[in-house]
């Protein structure tokens, strides 16, 4: 059974920063491609960023683009978004997601339950 376990969710200040973390069980992590992904209260799903399954190619979403970044440990078997700069527009609940595929990342096969992240202003 896969699981996903993201971490790291509180409040902060605009212009702070907060890290989070994702754990993964029962899958072969460094085979998966990772993605982030978050929703704001009435607003769809959105992507924020991906990494391949090897650390060396990542991809952001405009909003977010040299503010927040994406990394991965395989041996960890963890994935981190590291969040700068940090404004109100950020808060949303944030998920972690897998998939085999790094260009079927948009709709990936694994999702975690989330973290709430709260900006204020």
């Amino acid at each position: 059974q896969v699981q996903l376990v993201e971490s790291g969710g509180g409040l902060v200040q605009a212009g702070g920063s907060l890290r989070l973390s994702c754990s993964s069980s029962g899958l072969t992590f460094e085979n998966y491609a990772m993605a982030w992904f978050r929703q704001a209260p009435g607003k769809d799903r959105e992507f924020v960023g991906g990494i391949r399954w090897n650390g060396r190619d990542t991809y952001y979403s405009d909003s977010v683009k040299g503010r927040f970044i994406i990394s991965r440990d395989n041996a960890k078997k963890t994935v981190t978004l590291q969040m700068n700069s940090l404004k109100p527009e950020d808060t949303a609940v944030y998920y972690c997601a897998a998939d085999l595929d790094y260009y079927k990342l948009a709709r990936p096969d694994y999702w975690g339950q989330g973290t709430q992240v709260t900006v204020s202003s």
